[in-house]
């Protein structure tokens, strides 16, 4: 019998042991008063080897996380979601009956506990327990080194057990939690109202990914997991909410990284009677205070590299971030034969229909992209490759939007939104005639958004930012599987 085995063994063992002799080992009546985190202050001003009064009774509850045991007493470390402390177990104090059944206790275990307080002769803050109760017996054991899980993924897999052991990871999710507060509370702040859109639509749209596909029996049709709320969210412009966002689910069906999962955060949020200069204000605010917030400092380490976040960040159009960045020549970008032949000179395959905005976007992504660490706005980018976004009024073949890129990576998009229901028309069929075989593009136009777009919708612009992303950022998590709870895997087996 292997190891592990014995030790399940042993444990299955003394489980029944104790519910032999009448234990519950799956009790529902313990209801801690306290927390441990309440209990800390309350000894500060105990000294060494100092006890409260019996009358100061506390009650706590959470799961073992050490203990040693010696003959006719014992210290446990219990934790909590607030905190750990120490807990003093003597068999005088507890009584023949409790004190053996503790024995039978395990690492891992969730107890409750009533006791007071008293410091040891080194001075740590202990409970010393007067009454104890079984809440969860634990069948397995925890890992040997329980200050943190070290194999990555039996961390994504069973983050369960990653979150009782790796303190790093649960404050990692509730940075998160609180990153996630906080643009809610901005953007509350700037009159924005929060709102929930389908997750599941008659047509995919708001961007250019395969969705997943599923079927509704009772309508008898085909639905698909949104993979964007845009179109929705620029309805509700059309009926008179001027300032909308949401935070929620995205689903595409497309492969894993350290910075795709098919199931996804976005914030999206919209604002009638602005421009994309005027999210990029807000962005730059919003981004770089949440940080300070949640940091302390705008000045973050992000992988070994120093990232500075404090306001005003560069802003460049894509022409000079590939002139200044990649070095291109600036008479190159300007002829669209040139940028062509420059993309198949760098190993570019375009598809046929591919004109040279989508060659410079890929020669953006390629030669310019990971080289902006500090925050970059890159504007104007191709009408070719911006299907929703307003055209510039100056030069038609570029458009009114940004994407923000930090540590090498696109965090934000934005852009004037579209509102001329006859250009939208105009470009989603040109989407649709050089779809070819790209899955990503849906071959079904959204007539209802062209209709919606009939009726008005007022100047707008809007904004998408990748949660997971944000999160990686102010964490400084490597991979976005450490920032999301449940991250698909591939089966076990």
């Amino acid at each position: 019998m292997s190891q592990d085995n014995q030790t399940l063994k042993q444990r299955r063992e003394k489980a029944e042991s104790l519910e032999a002799a009448g234990t519950n080992l799956y009790s529902n009546n313990f209801k801690p008063a306290n927390t441990v985190q309440e209990l800390l202050p309350k000894g500060e001003f105990l000294e060494a080897q100092e006890t409260e009064p019996r009358t100061n009774s506390y009650s706590v509850a959470g799961r073992i996380m050490a203990m040693r045991k010696f003959g006719k007493a014992a210290f446990c470390q219990l934790s909590d979601q607030t905190g750990h402390i120490q807990i003093y177990l003597k068999k005088d104090k507890l009584g023949d009956q409790a004190f053996e059944a503790f024995k039978k206790w395990d690492i891992g275990d969730i107890v409750g506990i009533i006791g007071t307080l008293f410091k040891t002769k080194v001075g740590e803050l202990s409970i010393a327990a007067t009454e104890t109760t079984l809440i969860s017996k634990s069948l397995r054991p925890l890992p040997e080194k329980w200050h943190g899980l070290t194999d990555v993924e039996t961390r994504y897999r069973q983050r369960y057990v990653d979150l009782i052991v790796t303190p790093e990871s649960r404050e990692t999710f509730k940075k998160r939690v609180e990153i996630i507060k906080l643009i809610r509370e901005y953007l509350s702040s700037k009159d924005f109202m929060e709102v929930e859109t389908p997750m599941m639509q008659p047509v995919p749209g708001g961007a250019t990914a395969k969705p997943f596909k599923t079927h509704h029996n009772a309508l008898d049709m085909e639905l698909y997991l949104r993979i964007a709320p845009e179109l929705y969210l620029k309805r509700l412009l059309v009926g008179g909410f001027e300032r909308v966002f949401e935070i929620n689910r995205n689903f595409r069906n497309e492969g894993l990284s350290t910075r795709h999962n098919p199931e996804f955060t976005m914030l999206e949020f919209y604002q009638a009677y602005a421009t994309y200069e005027d999210l990029i204000d807000l962005t730059e605010e919003m981004i770089s205070s949440i940080c300070q917030k949640v940091n302390g400092t705008m000045n973050i380490s992000y992988q070994g590299t120093e990232v500075n976040l404090s306001p005003p960040w560069k802003r460049l159009s894509m022409d000079q971030a590939l002139i200044e960045v990649a070095g291109i020549d600036e008479a190159i970008l300007h002829d669209d034969q040139k940028v062509m032949a420059l993309a198949k000179e760098k190993g570019i395959q375009l598809d046929k229909l591919a004109g040279s905005g989508k060659a410079k976007t890929e020669l953006f992504e390629l030669l310019v992209e990971e080289k902006l660490i500090d925050p970059t706005f890159i504007t104007s980018y191709p009408t070719e490759v911006s299907p929703l976004a307003r055209r510039n009024d100056e030069d038609p073949t570029v458009t009114d939007r940004f994407e923000l890129f930090i540590t090498g990576r696109e965090l934000a998009n934005a852009f004037s939104e579209l509102n001329d229901p006859r250009d939208q028309l105009q470009r989603f069929e040109k989407q649709i005639a050089d779809r070819g075989d790209d899955e990503e593009i849906h071959p079904e136009l959204d007539s209802d958004y062209i209709r919606a777009l009939e009726y008005g919708m007022p100047s707008a612009a809007g904004e998408g930012i990748g949660i997971d992303r944000l999160v990686m950022l102010l964490t400084d998590a490597p991979s976005i599987r450490d920032v999301i709870l449940f991250p698909h895997l591939k089966p076990e087996n």
